[in-house]
């Protein structure tokens, strides 16, 4: 039984918003994090949201912070409101509701935003309105770490991108060896990958009784870093080994677990007429080279100019309608109001967010692209299959960095809801705010939600807009994005993801030695959603917290 029953009200409202607040993590962060992944064609979007939606929801409910030491504390002390509890909710109420509105906003018009800044910004906005603006806390352990992580977080992850592409860039994709190094750079790149999430975890996922020492953290890194590298020598490279070196087209991934035996089987028959005896995916696909695209577009102009339509430049630009996409079952033939006809429509209204084809998109131009065709083909390409032995690392760090962010982002939509839940039902303003099961479940139930339905979005506006990608470039930008992260948890700076993967992806783009491989006006335009995140959630929840609070009672 509720103790401020009277403010029911206050609770719902607070409930309805943290829902579509996380949501929109869902539809906005966890989204922007796999279009890498998705845009080096290295999974599929079914793929990509089948385990981020399983990896999110396993980081949230499993590892999810038991405790919300919430981002309230950082921007204002909630002892502040001991007199009034219910002035807190209220609060938390105005800044949830500023947060989620401004993110739908930006998610709608592909704008990948922080939603840690968000909160923090609804919260600035509320404490200024119902304490002061005196009581908030703006040092550098307050709001201007925010400010400070603009540039810090995208300049880390960026350098370390870069570095990291260009290491392999000189000693693996150049290489005239290029596939046998990649074979064997992939025990050296998972040790660091998984030594560097296993940290990742350790610091900031898992949430123990017990403060591990330095050295119990290294055992543990060495441990699961070795143990997975390991499996990784004796069951992934030899079945790499036969498909790609020896080119077994007879191989399915399944036999992966027969390991070193694999090494064993009989060479492959020839394959039937009309099959490649290397079935790997073709990872430029639809990308021109600098050649290519000269010629194509001289031969454009030349049939322009024949048909009398050279000075029509518009008829060179790309067709914007939406793309079709392969494996969406036709219309059945029938009425409108028979089964299979009604039954069809319910499932391309279930399954809109997984039938898009999100690379064909990439290419239609908006206001925000320039000439991608010019921008992809300025970038070098690799042998293919090369790259198909970097595409299994970057699946394990998009997989193992979803499950982080779950752990960690889920606080920011239900932080807020569990402190008006706790003041709602004893009263009491406490200084930690114990976060049940069902809470951790109902908000990483909305983040998968949020993926599924609408994540494609800020996929199909990020990725192969803002450079070319391919799983190794990919899988530098998502490790290099990880290792910021890592870093900033060892000293306690408010990161965000989605700075972290965009500035990488700048980077990495910049290591192809030309500035045109960037999409410099998708970058101005990311810049700008994140400059005006804080002052607008901020000026949202200020004016709907005083509106509230100095509104005339009878």
């Amino acid at each position: 039984m509720a103790v401020l029953h009277q403010y029911d009200y206050i609770f719902a409202v607070t409930l309805i918003f943290a829902f579509l607040d996380a949501w929109n993590i869902g539809a906005n962060d966890v989204a922007n994090s796999f279009a890498s992944s998705v845009s080096s064609r290295s999974l599929t979007l079914k793929q990509a949201m089948c385990i981020a939606a399983c990896m999110e929801f396993a980081g949230s409910v499993a590892v999810g912070s038991r405790v919300a030491e919430t981002v309230r504390e950082k921007i204002i002390d909630p002892h502040l409101y001991d007199a009034e509890p219910a002035v807190l909710m209220l609060a938390m109420m105005c800044a949830i509701v500023s947060s989620s509105t401004f993110l739908t906003i930006a998610t709608r018009f592909g704008l990948p935003v922080s939603t840690t800044h968000s909160i923090i910004g609804g919260l600035v906005g509320a404490g200024t309105a119902s304490v002061g603006i005196h009581k908030i806390h703006w040092g550098w352990h307050g709001v201007a770490q925010v400010f400070a992580a603009w540039g810090i977080a995208p300049g880390i992850s960026g350098a370390l991108g870069a570095i990291l592409f260009l290491i392999t860039k000189r000693f693996v994709l150049s290489s005239k060896y290029a596939v046998h190094r990649a074979l064997f750079s992939i025990p050296i790149y998972s040790f660091i990958a998984i030594g560097c999430l296993t940290m990742l975890v350790v610091w900031k996922g898992i949430q123990l009784d017990v403060e591990l020492t330095g050295i119990q953290v290294a055992i543990a890194v060495i441990a699961v870093a070795s143990g997975f590298t390991l499996l990784q020598i004796l069951f992934l490279l030899p079945y790499l080994w036969r498909r790609v070196i020896n080119e077994d087209w007879q191989l399915r991934w399944y036999h992966v677990w027969r390991g070193p035996w694999l090494l064993k089987r009989p060479l492959p028959s020839p394959p039937p007429p009309g099959r490649s005896s290397l079935n790997i995916k073709d990872y430029y696909r639809g990308h021109l080279t600098q050649d290519e695209l000269k010629c194509l577009r001289a031969s454009e102009h030349l049939l322009l100019s024949i048909q009398g339509g050279y000075n029509d430049p518009e008829r060179l630009e790309p067709t914007n309608q939406p793309p079709l996409v392969e494996g969406v079952p036709p219309r059945p033939v029938g009425a409108w109001n028979t089964w299979p006809v009604i039954w069809w429509r319910i499932q391309r209204i279930l399954y809109h967010g997984l039938e898009q084809d999100v690379i064909q998109a990439q290419k239609r131009q908006t206001v925000l692209t320039w000439d991608i065709q010019d921008m992809h083909s300025r970038a070098q390409r690799y042998d293919n299959r090369a790259e198909y032995m970097y595409s299994s690392l970057q699946i394990l760090t998009a997989a193992t960095a979803s499950f982080v962010h779950g752990a960690n982002d889920v606080a920011n939509a239900i932080a807020p809801f569990a402190t008006t839940y706790l003041v709602w039902q004893s009263g009491e303003i406490r200084k930690e705010v114990p976060v049940p099961v069902w809470v951790l479940c109902f908000g990483g139930g909305a983040i998968v939600i949020g993926l599924l339905t609408y994540g494609y979005h800020l996929m199909r506006n990020l990725g192969n807009r803002l450079t070319l990608m391919s799983p190794s470039r990919g899988f530098c930008m998502e490790l290099s994005s990880a290792m910021t992260v890592l870093l900033a948890t060892r000293l306690t700076l408010p990161v965000s993801t989605t700075q972290c993967i965009a500035g990488a992806s700048i980077g990495v783009g910049l290591a192809n030695g030309d500035w045109r491989c960037i999409n410099l006006r998708l970058v101005a335009w990311i810049y700008f959603g994140w400059i005006i995140t804080v002052p607008v959630t901020g000026l949202m929840a200020g004016m709907l917290m005083g509106l509230i609070l100095n509104a005339p009672r009878w």
